[in-house]
């Protein structure tokens, strides 16, 4: 069992890497894809911004885990262990 687990800690970083790394770039993306068509006066005015940076898409993500967090959306590990170790 303890190879199994340690087998997953690579594709577990992984996965993280690629959240950490997509997120920003996917929130960036549909921003400026989005929001210049849903508030073109308010772009225009300058009071939302056009693009937003990838900086700016990062915070978002966390801000946007961090919601999902407090809704009791996001995956526990435990129970994922718990759930295989029924199935051996």
């Amino acid at each position: 069992m303890k190879k199994y687990l340690l087998g997953l800690y690579p594709i577990i970083l992984l996965l993280v890497l690629g959240i950490v790394l997509l997120g920003p770039f996917i929130i960036s993306w549909l921003w400026a894809w989005t929001i210049p068509d849903l508030f073109p006066g308010a772009v225009k005015n300058g009071l939302v911004a056009e693009t937003i940076s990838w900086m700016t898409g990062f915070k978002i993500s966390i801000f946007i885990a961090f919601l999902m967090s407090l809704s009791g959306t996001r995956l526990s590990l435990k129970k994922i262990y718990h759930e295989h170790k029924k199935e051996d």
